[in-house]
């Protein structure tokens, strides 16, 4: 039923989903969806979950076997591609905070924390400011992305020109540390 609900969220935005959408995607009765959920706040949790764990499974394959510059690139264009291909997912994401740390919020969380400190390894990072350099990347990441799936790149210049400008300007400053 998440999976069913994530699915829906990326087609009509999180904002847009209801139980009683998801109930009629499903083919039952709202109070149905209650057996599974505790409401529409609890469904938005487990798509939130979910969609962490996918991305940050995505990243942590496409790092591997790279270093450097190559496991940046890799991180970053496939963290991209999850949230251009599942925005109503990933904007569940965005503001919740785990209830402990056995949340499989905070689990996903620290799954995608993992996968992007892989990415940063072949930089010469101090351990001080390894915390900043995470914030940067998925900063850079989330905005970029977020950008391109609300489709707000009206410019003519290539997107994927200006995402791989981004991945070479941040290379360029993380060794310049």
């Amino acid at each position: 039923m998440v999976a069913a609900g994530a699915a829906l969220a990326d087609e009509v935005g999180l904002g847009n989903l209801t139980m009683g959408l998801l109930a009629g995607r499903l083919g039952v009765r709202t109070p149905s969806l209650y057996k599974h959920v505790a409401g529409q706040e609890d469904l938005s949790r487990r798509i939130a979950a979910l969609a962490l764990d996918e991305v940050a499974d995505a990243v942590g394959r496409a790092v591997q076997g790279y270093a450097g510059r190559d496991a940046l690139a890799a991180a970053t264009r496939a963290f991209r591609a999850f949230v251009v291909a599942h925005p109503g997912r990933y904007a569940a994401t965005i503001g919740v905070e785990p209830s402990g740390p056995d949340d499989p919020l905070a689990v996903a969380s620290e799954k995608l924390l993992h996968a992007f400190m892989a990415a940063l390894r072949g930089y010469e990072i101090e351990a001080a400011d390894v915390n900043h350099a995470l914030r940067m990347l998925r900063s850079l990441c989330h905005g970029f992305a977020t950008l391109e799936a609300a489709n707000a790149f009206q410019w003519s210049v290539d997107i994927d020109e200006s995402f791989e400008w981004l991945i070479a300007f941040t290379d360029r400053g993380l060794r310049a540390l």
